[in-house]
């Protein structure tokens, strides 16, 4: 069933939705665990911009994109944090259970292949015979078929090896495997945790190999669309705003990250949040027009490469996966 942004929008517009009424809940799952480039979701709860907003939102870390796709469209969760492209191939597989994107995040996608320098692996053309290893649900493990289609290499000439998420770095290490694939901002400094010089990583980005693919953004349940459309533009106003913040206060933000799990380690986390920042989400792009938004020519692109590669059985537009009805506007949303 189509969601009725287009009149919620006009509506939103004219001031004639009403705000969300106090302590709105909102369950939320992250994608994955609490760490610095999730810093922003803690921040709007911490500086009370979800409470300005009438909201009252609980954060629950995640086991993959795919697994937070799922929560919302279950609806036992109202929004989570996911790669979009999860989410294309949730949608085109459970048309009944449609979900969207309404705020973008990772403008540039973090997706990539690391490997060692001694593993001789210095072209995608390299990974030819070569042992590939990550999660099943790892996001760019998923779209390794594409980035392969992209590179002119066949992706059934890469031999799959499938771990645990904690032995992903170390089996390249030990030479197990010989590339991985994972978040730059996690793979990079995971190898370099376990003793690996920065300058013996080789790295391949997706999004440099003509894959111009947007990565994660905050989702909602078409359920959830429809019943409270204010509560949603609401969740939308507060984390814009936490993003100003974590950009002026990344030490600090990782300082509210830790307030929520102490476990973590704060300097690798400020280096992860630095990462993120440094490379998906303040881009050109983002600098010029506010965080948050899409180009819906390049997601339409987007999507059709990634239905070839992937071989899904229909193509959605830009407008079943994504909506703009619910962003503050572009003045609100500057980093």
């Amino acid at each position: 069933m189509p969601i009725r942004t287009s009149l919620t929008a006009a509506l939103l517009a004219a001031g004639l939705v009403a705000p969300a009424l106090a302590e709105t809940s909102i369950k939320f799952t992250l994608d994955w665990k609490f760490q610095g480039p999730t810093a922003a979701f803690f921040v709007a709860q911490e500086q009370g911009y979800f409470t300005d907003e009438g909201l009252s939102v609980s954060i629950d870390s995640g086991n993959g994109s795919a697994g937070a796709v799922t929560r919302v469209a279950s609806g036992a969760y109202q929004m989570g944090f996911a790669d979009i492209n999860a989410l294309v191939e949730f949608n085109v597989a459970n048309p009944g259970q449609a979900v969207k994107a309404v705020m973008m995040v990772y403008d540039a996608p973090p997706f990539g292949l690391y490997t060692l320098k001694a593993n001789g692996i210095a072209s995608p053309q390299d990974l030819v015979g070569k042992r590939l290893g990550a999660p099943v649900f790892d996001a760019s493990y998923k779209l390794f078929p594409a980035f392969a289609a992209e590179v002119g290499i066949d992706e059934a000439a890469v031999p799959r090896v499938n771990m645990d998420p904690p032995l992903r770095e170390a089996m390249l290490v030990r030479g197990e495997v010989d590339v991985i694939s994972g978040h730059h901002f996690s793979s990079i400094l995971d190898l370099q945790a376990k003793g690996v010089a920065r300058d013996d990583i080789v790295t391949m980005l997706y999004k440099d190999f003509g894959m111009d693919f947007y990565g994660n953004a905050v989702i909602a349940s078409a359920g959830f669309i429809e019943s409270d459309p204010a509560a949603v533009a609401g969740f939308n106003r507060a984390v814009a705003r936490a993003w100003q913040w974590v950009v002026q206060n990344p030490a600090a933000a990782v300082d509210i990250v830790a307030k929520v799990d102490p476990l973590i380690d704060k300097a690798l986390e400020l280096q992860r949040l630095q990462l993120a920042l440094d490379v998906n989400i303040l881009t050109p792009w983002v600098k010029e027009h506010g965080l948050g938004a899409v180009d819906p020519a390049r997601l339409d692109s987007s999507i059709r490469q990634l239905a070839t590669a992937l071989k899904l059985p229909t193509t959605p537009a830009a407008a079943d996966i994504w909506t703009d009805a619910f962003l503050p506007p572009p003045e609100d949303r500057r980093l």
